[in-house]
């Protein structure tokens, strides 16, 4: 597999961690609401907050294709981004978790934290290369 196609295909694997830790969080939300028959209070967002939401998790896209561009520069940038959005996402579903419950503190760590390890490692690997893609290290 082609080196950026491959760095990608990690950061593409952890954006798709981070929705599935967003919409595992939801379904736990909603079910907590829904055990204690409404009583919790409603979550409710502005509308500058909920643009403010997309936009940062529309930032693990834009990783996936500046990765996908493949140069050395772009390489950088994926891996500042992509690290950030990682620690971001990490300690934000950690606090979460210390709120809501372990098992949200797992799944961040699992979904987000785990596979965005991979992809920095695989992401500084490629810039570390000296460009022999066909030779297997």
């Amino acid at each position: 597999m082609n080196n950026p196609n491959k760095v990608a295909l990690f950061w593409l694997t952890t954006a798709a961690g981070a929705v599935l830790f967003v919409t595992f969080q939801l379904f736990f939300y909603v079910n907590d609401f829904v055990r204690a028959q409404g009583t919790t209070p409603a979550i409710t967002f502005e509308p500058g907050v909920l643009w403010m939401f997309s936009a940062f998790y529309g930032c693990w896209i834009v990783t996936v294709l500046i990765a996908l561009i493949g140069t050395r520069t772009s390489q950088w940038v994926v891996l500042v981004l992509g690290s950030l959005l990682v620690v971001l996402n990490t300690l934000g579903g950690i606090a979460d978790g210390l709120r809501d419950g372990w098992y949200l503190a797992f799944s961040a760590i699992f979904f987000i934290t785990l596979p965005g390890v991979f992809a920095i490692a695989v992401t500084w690997r490629h810039i570390n290369s000296k460009g022999n893609n066909h030779v297997y290290q």
